[in-house]
């Protein structure tokens, strides 16, 4: 597996080594030890997603309980997004999105502290993550998905959302934000 970083402090891209013929196409998705020598902390919960085009979901975070994710797309295409929420991060406020899809493979570690969406460009997509604390949703979290300060620009106008992300806060509002 190649890992890299991001423009944003702790993200990590990961491009698994995928072996391939005639038959398909084998690759590991997950090691243990790789996560460790990278400073991943551990994993507990699994989770998968499945959406149609244009659906928007996100920006989520949870606080406390801070989620790190290990994401990626099996089947279909999404631009995935994450924004630093983190106070007194060198990055707040800041985002950067990455194209993941079924094709390319490739993988993100989001650390706790990133709010998290993605936007599905394909006709369907299958979403999977594996998060390093279980989901509470008395701690979850949503920033508005087009808070016209962070500026995320979006591959579709107008997304199908859900009525938890069409309410989400902008982050100068939000309360509670995890810290550096």
């Amino acid at each position: 597996m190649q890992v890299s970083e991001t423009t944003l402090p702790g993200v990590l891209l990961i491009e698994p080594k995928v072996l391939g013929d005639h038959r398909g196409f084998f690759m590991e998705t997950f090691r243990r030890d790789l996560a460790d020598a990278w400073g991943l902390p551990p994993l507990v919960q699994d989770n998968h997603s499945r959406s149609g085009r244009s659906t928007l979901r996100g920006l989520h975070f949870q606080e406390p309980h801070g989620q790190g994710k290990l994401i990626r797309v099996v089947t279909g295409q999404v631009f995935d997004v994450l924004v630093d929420v983190r106070r007194a991060s060198p990055s707040f406020g800041k985002w950067e999105g990455h194209e993941l899809s079924g094709e390319n493979k490739r993988q993100l570690w989001i650390p706790p502290g990133f709010a998290h969406g993605f936007c599905v460009l394909s006709e369907e997509a299958d979403f999977l993550y594996k998060c390093s604390d279980y989901y509470h949703p008395e701690c979850e979290r949503t920033l508005l998905w087009n808070d016209p300060e962070v500026g995320i620009r979006w591959p579709v106008d107008e997304p199908l959302l859900s009525e938890k992300d069409r309410r989400g806060m902008p982050l100068r509002e939000l309360e509670d934000l995890p810290w550096y």
